[in-house]
């Protein structure tokens, strides 16, 4: 309301200001004079001023007929004009609708429509860097892969969309399943756009998948330089790869540069369990004992793991179970609490033949936290004890119906692995194996079953062998009635094999 008010008052100040200078010029003296071919004017003031305004738009309407003479003659000679771009801004008007509707029928799953609506774009907007890619992955999504593979190759010749053609193409052989092809284009598409998250990923992959540890850790300190992985991945990642580097190392027999991979490794990521290992191990073949006990409490105290307590033992193969218990002391000690150390300190109680002792060692665990592993071990303290088969037998019939304890199992798709490795075997992601408790699992953990006889040593007493007869072989118990000399016997030959 008050700016309506404002525009009225100055449209009336404006007239005003108007008609008191016409009036001004009504009054005053004098004007112009023009003579010439016998005529002779003397126009007024006012008149003079309206002549003047008239001769302006006269010579503008001049200018501007003037300039539509010569746009229509450079129209008649090819030349761009005002007409030719009115037309050339209809066809890119028209370009970009289809364009847009492509994109949408693109997002909406229709891949026919997002084809020929491609095939529109093109031919009114002529830019293939914009329209090639709307038909590659229209193409794609209607199953032409063929129509689709030329298109990226056309995207591959221009500089500005190498990048996306090489990827189109790499996506395509992945999904065929030609990984080496796949790998290939992966490094080339990474070479022109390093700081690419998705592109580094899947090259990392695939060079894992191939057991190019060099290539995958070179991948990695470029993933870690253009800050795509905080560092703390980065050392995990690293120590995973250093770790696969070893084993491979140690697959060729060369075991000096195994022993350095490995230690590396474990220097790197001080948890990462089978990294721990090999190194314990290195340092065992070394004749560095104390070494090896170092990193394997080192690790023990980030995460207990069966594995750690069986190269702990394999540091000092031959001794006694009471000395055994001595020195295992300062392992148990680490953890007191967690699982694993109480069972751990079980088995060393009953290879001791000390029964009463495994059972305070293993304590409310099998009440608190049952698994397959506690329950057996609780069936061989009953034995030991001399506790009747009723009571054996009801022990290994509920090792039935408990977890199985923890196990590798991959974060990413739930898998479970009988041994850690870098890659996931179902699912090939890479570094997702942790150990830990599957929420329902029917497979038991050969890690668990194997370490007693590993711990326990060569044995030769005929009492012990009745007390671990129990214990299924390779870690599934297949019945209550399996307590028979047959399995004490394969146990016998599993303890000679660790010796």
């Amino acid at each position: 309301m008050l700016w309506s008010l404002i525009k009225i008052i100055f449209f009336f100040c404006v007239v005003a200001v108007l008609a008191w200078g016409a009036n001004l010029l009504l009054q005053a003296d004098g004007g112009l004079q023009f003579s010439g071919f016998g005529l002779e004017l003397n126009p007024g003031p006012l008149q003079s001023v309206l002549l003047l305004i008239l001769l302006v738009f006269v010579v503008w309407l001049f200018l501007k007929v003037l300039s539509l003479l010569i746009a229509v003659w450079k129209f008649l000679n090819g030349d761009e004009t005002a007409l030719s771009r009115y037309f050339d801004r209809n066809r890119e008007r028209k370009g970009f609708d289809a364009l847009s509707e492509g994109l949408m029928a693109l997002a909406s799953g229709e891949g026919n429509i997002a084809l020929a609506k491609a095939a529109k774009a093109e031919k009114y907007l002529k830019k293939p860097a914009l329209t090639n890619l709307l038909t590659a992955q229209a193409a794609e999504m209607a199953g032409d892969t063929r129509k689709a593979e030329e298109t990226y190759r056309k995207l591959v010749e221009d500089e500005q969309t190498r990048f996306v053609g090489v990827r189109g193409i790499m996506k395509q052989k992945l999904a065929a399943g030609d990984t080496d092809t796949a790998l290939q284009l992966a490094e080339k598409a990474f070479a022109l756009k390093p700081k690419h998250v998705e592109t580094g990923d899947v090259l990392l992959r695939l060079q894992a998948e191939k057991e190019d540890w060099t290539g995958a850790r070179k991948t990695l300190s470029a993933k870690l330089r253009n800050g795509q992985l905080p560092r703390d991945v980065h050392k995990r990642r690293d120590a995973v790869l250093a770790l696969s580097e070893a084993k491979d190392i140690l697959d060729d027999d060369k075991s000096i540069e195994a022993r350095e991979a490995a230690i590396e490794a474990n220097r790197l990521s001080p948890d990462l369990i089978p990294a721990a290992v090999m190194a314990a191990k290195g340092y065992i073949e070394q004749g560095k004992p104390r070494y090896a006990a170092r990193v394997l409490k080192k690790a023990w105290e980030a995460r207990p793991h069966p594995d750690l307590a069986a190269t702990f033992a394999a540091i000092a193969p031959d001794e006694t179970p009471s000395a055994r218990i001595k020195r295992f002391a300062a392992l148990t000690k680490i953890n007191p609490t967690h699982p694993e150390s109480k069972m751990l300190l079980a088995e060393l109680h009953i290879a001791n033949e000390d029964f009463p002792e495994a059972r305070r060692a293993l304590g409310t665990l099998v009440e608190t936290d049952p698994d397959a592993r506690s329950v057996t071990l609780m069936a061989v303290i009953e034995r030991g004890e001399g506790a009747t088969d009723t009571v054996v037998k009801g022990w290994l019939a509920r090792a039935l119906s408990v977890p199985r304890g923890p196990q590798w199992i991959c974060e990413n798709c739930q898998h479970i692995h009988n041994e850690w490795k870098p890659i996931c075997e179902n699912c090939s992601s890479f570094d997702t194996l942790e150990w830990k408790r599957p929420p329902l699992s029917e497979v038991a953990s050969p890690t668990g079953v194997q370490m007693l006889p590993l711990i326990v040593g060569a044995l030769e007493d005929n009492s012990i062998k009745d007390v671990v007869a129990p214990v299924a072989k390779d870690g599934v118990i297949e019945d209550a009635e399996i307590i028979d000399a047959e399995v004490a016997s394969d146990l016998e030959s599993e303890t000679k094999d660790a010796k």
